[in-house]
């Protein structure tokens, strides 16, 4: 049973990363290297940050880095917010009388003031910040706070964290919310890859405090009833979005059917809940099974249940939530050709090109 609980900071209770990039950039471009994007960031940055700078700029003195980026982060560290689900999961830690520490690069000064807008130190009985190679410390915590090895989880963003754990003989827990792809993740092999804490939640719960139930069924979990659109604009463009949990492919929104509420109406709620945007003209096109997908995060079955839909408003206005991190309106052609589709979404777009062109209203 889990008694401790070992939380890695960035990406895993704080969303930092806009912050990070700018530092970072800021770094490369003071290096005489050009600056990245969001995507090749996520790429090529890894822990120990030292092999970061290894890689891209051997040439300038680690204690110049650290000045420049420091520096940038403070300028830029106003963006640092709490991640959806994070302060709730700390909540829970406290319900169930968890010992909770931390153990992260955070650099002392940055977590303090990021503590002063989040208050997240008071749910921590420790934190140990400014740790450029968690695994040389991992010990050292376990055996001053007298852990016991399986009853301790650490739970983390990175592949560095989950090789941590696996240093430490603790478990470890991957969260889909920070720096490292699902790929990434799943090449680090943790014990548990979960989308976000309150999943992790769940699954305490649902397991009477373990990350695996004590007497595992297999396929215990029934297939799960869906729906998901492509939302056309006025232009006849749909819109397409990424989401961690489909390995940072391209899809469409939206989600799971609850019990009582008709497929329509589960649509435009999630459709609302995901982009926040109200639709009309709602069309069935078909059912997909979608069964043990190695593109989604977990493994599940899914009945997909595929439509199309327009924009009541002229000049939609997207606002997505904290599942998905991307958006662009492409016509179907141009989805096809210039973005990196999952399988499901392949499919539908494919059945709607073969039908009769979409009319306008």
């Amino acid at each position: 049973m889990i008694r401790n609980i070992i939380f890695d900071w960035s990406g895993t209770l704080v969303d930092d990363l806009p912050a990070v990039l700018q530092a970072s950039n800021y770094v490369l471009t003071q290096a005489g290297k050009p600056a990245m994007s969001l995507d090749q960031f996520r790429a090529e940055f890894s822990l120990p940050f030292t092999k970061f700078y290894d890689r891209h700029t051997p040439h300038v003195p680690m204690a110049q880095l650290e000045e420049w980026f420091h520096a940038e982060f403070k300028r830029a560290q106003g963006s640092v917010r709490e991640l959806p689900h994070a302060r709730k999961f700390l909540e829970f830690c406290r319900e169930q009388k968890f010992r909770t520490f931390l153990l992260s690069t955070v650099h002392g000064d940055h977590f303090k003031v990021q503590c002063a807008v989040t208050g997240f130190d008071v749910f921590l009985d420790k934190p140990y910040t400014d740790v450029w190679d968690k695994r040389e410390k991992i010990h050292e915590i376990l055996r001053e706070n007298n852990l016991k090895l399986d009853e301790t989880i650490f739970i983390g963003d990175m592949e560095h964290d989950i090789a941590t754990a696996k240093h430490g003989g603790i478990q470890s827990c991957a969260v889909l919310t920070g720096y490292n792809t699902l790929d990434q993740l799943r090449a680090a092999g943790p014990d548990v890859i979960v989308e976000h804490l309150t999943e992790l939640r769940k699954i305490l719960t649902k397991n009477g405090g373990k990350l695996k139930p004590a007497n595992p069924v297999l396929n215990e979990e029934p297939p799960l009833a869906t729906v998901g659109a492509l939302i056309f604009n006025a232009k006849n463009e749909a819109l397409m979005i990424r989401t961690h949990k489909w390995s940072g492919l391209w899809g469409i929104p939206g989600g799971k059917i609850k019990r009582g509420e008709k497929s329509e109406t589960a649509l435009r709620r999630e459709l609302m809940e995901e982009t926040g945007l109200k639709i009309t003209d709602i069309q069935f096109v078909l059912v997909q099974d979608c069964i043990s997908s190695k593109e989604f995060y977990r493994d599940a079955h899914f009945v997909l249940l595929n439509y199309t839909c327009r924009c009541t408003a002229k000049n939609p206005r997207v606002t997505l939530n904290e599942e998905s991190f991307e958006y662009r309106w492409l016509t179907l052609a141009e989805a096809k050709k210039q973005l990196k589709l999952n399988k499901p979404t392949k499919i539908l777009i494919d059945a709607v090109l073969a039908r009769k062109p979409v009319r306008r209203k």
